[in-house]
This record gives C-alpha cells, structure tokens and sequence, in this order.
C-alpha cells in the first residue's frame, strides 16, 4: 500500500519541521510561484479529529478531554511531548487520504508539523520532495512574539508563564526528535535561526525540491 501510495503522491511536496519556523509562508510563496497548491494541515485537524476512532486516536481524545491547566500547567514537558497525539502520528493516515483524493493537477505542497519525517518518508518516490525546517528556540519565541500569539495557549491557563515555559520546552524537545529522525532517515533539514531571510529561506526549499 505504501509503494502505491508513494508513486500516487509522487506530485506532492512535503514542508514539516516545528511551530514558528514558517512552513505556512514558504508554502504559500512557493505555491504562487510555481502555480502549486497548498496542504495546510492545521487547518484539517478538527476536522481530523472528527473523523479519527478513539481506537485510532488515544492520545487525542485524552488531550480532548483535559482542561487548560492540565494540558499546559500540571504536567511537564517532557510528558507533553510523549502524549501529544499529533506527535505520535495519530492521524496521519488522514492525511495521506486527503492527499489520494485530490486531483494530481497542479502539484501539491502538503505543510505542517504533523508530518513526521519516519511517517513521510515511506510515502517519497522521490526524497528530494521532503524537508523539515527547524527553528531555533530562541526564533520560535521570537517569531510567536511577532504574530501575537505567543501568549495565545498560556494566557488561557492559570499560571501562564508556567504555561508558556512548558509549552516552549516541549516545542524544542519535539523540534529536536524532528532533526535527530530525518537525519538518521537521510532526509533533508534547513536550520531557521533569524540568520536568513524569508526570500532566501524560499530559495533554500526551492533548490531542496529542485523547482
């Protein structure tokens, strides 16, 4: 099933890697540049959570089930990140069904953190079509502080700066797991530490897919 399903998908350009590191934006420019459309798959997750069976989704109907505090507050960082749904590839098979039922015409850039790189790999005709964009922390916090939401999950908490401490750690240590597997699975990664711009990071993609 994978092997069809990867010369199925061979169209496809899969942009993951952690929160903040500006997968949306490089999508988006790459996507009007060479005439593409876009995956966002944040933007499916309710409706995956919808279609996911709590057999096939444990992490995420315990998630569902927590209030803030408990998510972000009494809990440590390192416990977020073994339970967290979207980290354990829950759902994932969603994606890869949305994906199969989409015309092949244009190509597709599928983006989001949900995209793991042991998940994706096996779905690459070509491995030259996956990267993974990995932000620094201290560009992560920088780039939520940007957009306003860095306070967005913690400031609905009880004790938000204990929210967005946790919440931040688990973000590094999720980004770190990123770097250590696609590396081992020899796929390609590109550091996002501020150093470069938005122009020359899309440059950096645009050579990674060979556009």
């Amino acid at each position: 099933m994978r092997a069809d399903a990867a010369a199925r998908l061979r169209h496809v350009y899969w942009i993951g890697g952690g929160s903040g590191a500006g997968k949306s934006v490089i999508a988006s420019r790459l996507a009007a540049r060479y005439g593409l459309r876009v995956y966002a798959t944040d933007d499916v997750m309710a409706d995956h959570v919808h279609r996911c069976a709590p057999a096939d989704g444990p992490y995420l109907t315990g998630f569902a089930a927590m209030d803030m505090d408990e998510r972000w507050v009494n809990r440590s960082p390192e416990t977020m990140l073994e339970t967290f749904g979207w980290f354990r590839g829950e759902g994932f098979g969603l994606i890869v069904e949305d994906l199969l039922r989409r015309p092949a015409e244009p190509g597709v850039i599928a983006e989001g953190f949900r995209l793991l790189p042991r998940l994706v790999q096996p779905l690459l005709a070509d491995p030259g079509h996956a990267v993974w964009l990995l932000p620094t922390p201290g560009f992560r916090r920088a780039a939520f502080a940007r957009r306003g939401s860095l306070w967005q999950i913690a400031g609905q908490t009880s004790d938000p700066e204990r929210a967005l401490g946790n919440l931040l750690d688990r973000d590094r240590m999720f980004t770190e797991r990123l770097r250590e597997e696609a590396q081992r699975l020899e796929l390609r990664v590109i550091e996002v530490d501020g150093t470069v711009t938005e122009d020359g990071l899309e440059e950096l993609v645009t050579e990674a897919f060979g556009l």
